[in-house]
């Protein structure tokens, strides 16, 4: 099987674009697929839609775009090759050769606003994306809700400076929030996250981070607190895995949340009490079985500095 990847950023960036490619690496060697990667692509419509051209004229077998910033360059350009299937990760495109494998990133990010809800100290709490693709904002609002739900009386400073990879943007945007007086932050970051940690390193222990996309509990405890895990890799391995098997549907939409835990879940440092833990494992069960993550906001947001 040809299988062709298109990645918006970097396989390098330790977050969303590298959950993508390690995750049709682990295809390519657990099913044998001969894997083709464009990375580094602009975010922006004409690069992506002239990138999945060049990919489709290979004629592969499969071509999975990860990211839902993708979505509409994938419905503009899939009905230009009827032979190829196409699959965008963290979306909900579908078509007669599309379709979407969407990992629910704002189940794992709820779970992380309420913890921040019972840990926060100052009642006040962080959250940073980049640009505003629907995931971001699925995740921003389903983070607030969360807080919400644990602590009603807290305050969030969410923000979308425009940019997930802007290592000098990112530290300034953090000590911000850090003097505005949050003292968790939610980082939805790809490249400029280190910038984060800086700050937060910076701040003396003042604040400490949520990551997401992966666990960062396992890099620096002291600056993540927990990590709302959603592995967007884990999208592009069963597409492909389904793909390989023949249980491959287009024009679906198949949905990955918490009853996955190995894909979606929120961890949390050692040093996190006993008690918090308890009632996030009450609360992950609850989501299953009864609890609606809301994934709309419309509130104020925190200035760009």
């Amino acid at each position: 099987m040809k299988v062709g990847l298109l990645l918006a950023g970097s396989s390098t960036d330790m977050g969303f674009m590298q959950s993508g490619f390690d995750g049709l690496k682990g295809a390519e060697g657990e099913l044998g697929i001969n894997l083709s990667v464009f990375e580094g692509v602009k975010p922006e419509q004409a690069d992506m839609e002239k990138s999945l051209r060049k990919l489709a004229e290979a004629s592969p077998d499969l071509i999975v775009v990860h990211g839902g910033q993708n979505a509409k360059a994938a419905t503009n350009v899939v009905g230009e090759f009827p032979k190829v299937m196409f699959v965008v990760t963290q979306s909900d495109v579908v078509g007669p050769n599309l379709t979407s494998y969407e990992v629910l990133q704002e189940e794992s990010a709820w779970l992380a606003g309420a913890a921040a809800g019972l840990l926060t100290k100052t009642n006040t709490v962080g959250h940073m994306s980049g640009i505003r693709v629907t995931p971001g904002l699925k995740g921003r609002a389903a983070y607030v809700n969360g807080v919400a739900h644990t602590n009603p009386q807290a305050k969030v400073l969410p923000n979308f400076p425009g940019n997930q990879d802007d290592v000098e943007l990112a530290p300034r945007l953090a000590a911000a929030e850090i003097s505005a007086g949050a003292d968790y932050i939610f980082t939805m970051l790809n490249a400029g996250r280190p910038g984060v940690a800086q700050a937060i390193d910076a701040s003396g222990g003042k604040a400490r981070e949520f990551g997401n996309v992966r666990d960062f509990t396992q890099d620096d405890p002291k600056i993540s607190v927990g990590s709302a895990v959603a592995d967007s890799g884990a999208a592009a391995f069963a597409a492909v895995k389904d793909f390989v098997r023949g249980d491959f549907k287009a024009d679906t939409t198949h949905l990955i949340g918490l009853e996955d835990p190995e894909a979606v879940r929120l961890t949390l440092a050692d040093d996190v009490p006993q008690t918090v833990r308890d009632k996030i494992k009450q609360l992950t069960s609850d989501i299953v079985a009864k609890i609606t993550v809301a994934i709309e906001y419309s509130g104020p947001e925190f200035p760009t500095p």
